[in-house]
């Protein structure tokens, strides 16, 4: 039974293995077709049929029979590879068998090997005796070689001392170490016995070195080889340090030394030693400021001494002019922390200040010329910090104020003396009253103000705070004592003499310091006045403004007293001095009625003009109307005692000429109130302000008579 080609196909083996060779030829055949349609689309073209069936039969062939060499090439590698590979698994399994071989070969020599053991073990201690052999010599000659060493470091040849030092130590050291690996450490005891001496030498070339470098400023510029050969020294026992640390197996007593970091610290100690501790008395008061002084031109001075010359005979890596100004920097910090201890004054801490804040960065100290940029102190800690500053601020700021307190207390007290003398206030340019306290006291705030400046900001807005504390404080003070010296003028008017000038030279005085308190202030566009203090300011205005207004009405109630007393005067004086004399009944009545009108419009005019009416004298007015307007003459005597009771001053010729004003009066009646008025003379009492005394009444007239007639 016959099968198609594509059944064939699909029962291929090889297309079962090879899915993408049917892809592939399937592409190859759609190809072909799409060629072969493009071809022969004409039927002229099928005449060369035959041709191109030659052609691709040629090319077809070709690409097989490449495609047969290359397979067969690789058959070829793979045949030869497998070859290979058996040779190889034959070689290995040979060298198995071998290595059995040499196996039970060493165990049959195992016996053997012990013998060898005990012969190494032989060899190493001839290699060891043989060394200890070689150094037997020097072994035996370390004694003489201490004192040789000794005798090198009392005349002061360092660098041969420590040469022959460093040997004797290697020697210590080398069999300190055999010793160590061989675990013998009772021989290691007996071994730094023997090498006592060793440390012994060691302290005495060190106390050497640390005395040289102790007194480094000094060698550096009198003779810096002494100061270059403890330095060499100093490096050589760092690098047997270090190289005794890198190795970490044996680290033999006395190591490591650390002399350089010891080399720092004695130059540390050197700086700080006695500089930068004073006497007590030095850091207190005026020595304060020649302490200072004395520091700023030693630091100075050292440090060029450094930059100049102890540079140059030290190893770069010292760094010794950063490690120096480091050294002075924080002695100073903590020399000044010290200081601040004490209980400076102002003048002390002012000093103190100035000197941190701006003298140490200034041109003439650590920002000199000479020593930048190399000596920067820029990037270390402050001087000073901040909470030591602001601290110290403080300090400063109570120490101003209890100053300021003090000077303004003394020159109210001055104050308050000049209102009570004899001799009115100062006058300015344009004639008003004034003193010299606000000048005093806006110089003295101002001042501090302006010294604080020289310092920071923050201790000038300090100073300032409590310059208006303090200036309030101050009006309080003066505000009670002009309300004391008020007091006391109440007591006596007559003191002080002149109340009216001081008051109002406490007005213009008030005055000027309002105007000036913004001139204070720090920043010159901020001159705002704090309300408390203008509320000071407002209070003492007040006051004093109260007691002179008090005062000018006090004087005003006298002088309209003195002019009431004058118009009463003026009236009786006209009353009494007229020739009047009432006729009728009627007549004394229109008297009467003119007389009421007339007081009772002057005493309601003085009552408007603030003139109590028990102040006025116009009631003798209204008395001696009543007197007048008595209707029965019998009762004058009576009314005349009354009025002579209450007016004392009234004379027999005011009474005489009041009765003869009445027109009514009997010669009989007359007579006897005159009687009465002997009988009961009155005397002033005190106090009592005359009124009747400075009114003279004319003489009555005596008819002239002649001889020859009668009289009338």
């Amino acid at each position: 039974m016959g099968m198609s080609a594509g059944d064939e196909r699909a029962a291929s083996p090889r297309d079962e293995e090879w899915p993408e060779a049917e892809k592939a030829e399937k592409l190859a055949r759609g190809a072909a077709l799409k060629w072969a349609s493009g071809v022969f689309y004409r039927p002229e073209k099928l005449e060369g049929l035959g041709h191109y069936r030659r052609r691709e039969t040629q090319r077809n062939n070709s690409i097989q029979s490449r495609l047969k060499s290359t397979v067969q090439s690789y058959l070829e590698g793979v045949s030869a590879g497998l070859e290979q590979l058996r040779s190889a698994a034959q070689e290995v399994q040979g060298v198995c068998q071998d290595l059995g071989a040499a196996r039970w070969a060493l165990l049959d020599s195992a016996d053997h090997f012990q013998g060898l053991q005990q012969m190494r073990k032989l060899m190493e201690e001839h290699v060891q005796l043989a060394s200890v052999v070689q150094v037997l010599p020097q072994i035996f000659s370390v004694h003489e070689v201490f004192s040789h060493i000794l005798q090198l470091l009392h005349g002061q040849h360092l660098l041969e001392a420590h040469v022959e030092l460093m040997m004797v130590e290697q020697l210590r050291d080398d069999i300190l170490s055999q010793l160590h690996l061989r675990g013998l450490s009772g021989a290691q005891t007996t071994v730094l016995s023997y090498f006592s001496g060793l440390q012994d030498l060691n302290e005495s070339l060190a106390k050497q070195l640390w005395d040289i470098v102790g007194s480094s400023l000094r060698l550096v510029r009198e003779d810096p080889v002494l100061f270059v050969t403890a330095v060499r020294i100093i490096e050589r026992e760092e690098k047997i340090d270090d190289a005794l640390l890198l190795e970490a197996t044996f680290l033999p007593p006395g190591r490591p030394k650390g002399w350089r970091q010891k080399f720092y610290q004695v130059l540390q100690d050197t700086i700080t030693g006695g500089r930068f501790h004073a006497p007590r008395l030095d850091a207190e008061g005026p020595g304060l400021a020649k302490h200072l002084a004395a520091l700023q031109k030693d630091i100075v001075s050292e440090l060029h001494v450094v930059k100049d010359l102890m540079v140059q005979c030290v190893p770069a890596h010292y760094n010794i002019l950063s490690v120096c100004t480091a050294t002075y920097h924080q002695a100073l910090s903590s020399h000044l922390q010290e200081i601040l201890r004490e209980d400076l004054d102002k003048q002390g801490l002012f000093l103190l200040l100035e000197w941190a804040l701006r003298v140490y960065h200034s041109p003439e100290m650590m920002g000199h010329p000479d020593l930048l940029p190399e000596v920067d102190v820029s990037a270390l800690d402050p001087l000073m910090s901040s909470e030591l500053v602001d601290q110290t601020e403080r300090r400063y700021v109570m120490k101003v104020k209890a100053s300021v307190v003090e000077w303004m207390q003394r020159t109210l007290e001055v104050e308050f003396k000049e209102w009570f003398r004899e001799e009115e206030p100062e006058t300015d340019h344009e004639g008003f009253f004034q003193s010299a306290l606000p000048a005093i006291v806006m110089q003295m705030l101002n001042e501090n103000i302006q010294v604080a400046s020289l310092i920071t900001n923050s201790l000038q807005q300090k100073i300032y705070n409590m310059a208006l504390e303090e200036l309030e404080a101050f009006l309080g003070r003066l505000r009670e004592a002009l309300v004391q010296c008020g007091k006391e003028h109440q007591q006596d008017r007559a003191v002080p003499k002149y109340y009216i000038s001081h008051l109002l030279a406490v007005l213009n005085n008030n005055l000027a310091l309002s105007n000036s308190v913004s001139s204070l202030h720090p920043d010159t566009a901020c001159r705002e006045v704090p309300g408390s203090l203008q509320a000071a300011l407002d209070r003492m205005q007040k006051k004093a403004t109260q007691l002179l207004l008090e005062e000018l009405l006090l004087d005003l109630q006298l002088l309209l007293a003195e002019t009431e007393l004058l118009v009463a005067n003026q009236y009786l004086r006209a009353l009494l001095q007229r020739k009047m004399v009432c006729k009728s009944r009627e007549e004394r009545g229109q008297l009467c009625h003119r007389l009421l009108q007339d007081a009772t419009q002057l005493r309601e005019l003085f009552c408007g003009l603030g003139l109590d009416r028990g102040q006025q004298s116009l009631e003798a007015v209204f008395a001696l109307r009543e007197l007048i307007c008595l209707k029965d003459p019998a009762l004058l005597s009576l009314e005349v005692l009354g009025f002579i009771t209450k007016y004392p001053d009234v004379s027999d010729e005011h009474i005489s000429t009041l009765l003869d004003i009445r027109g009514d009066v009997s010669k009989e009646v007359r007579h006897v109130v005159l009687e009465m008025m002997a009988q009961h003379p009155q005397a002033l009492p005190e106090g009592y302000r005359p009124i009747f005394s400075t009114i003279l009444v004319p003489v009555p007239e005596l008819p002239f008579c002649l001889r020859k007639g009668k009289c009338a």
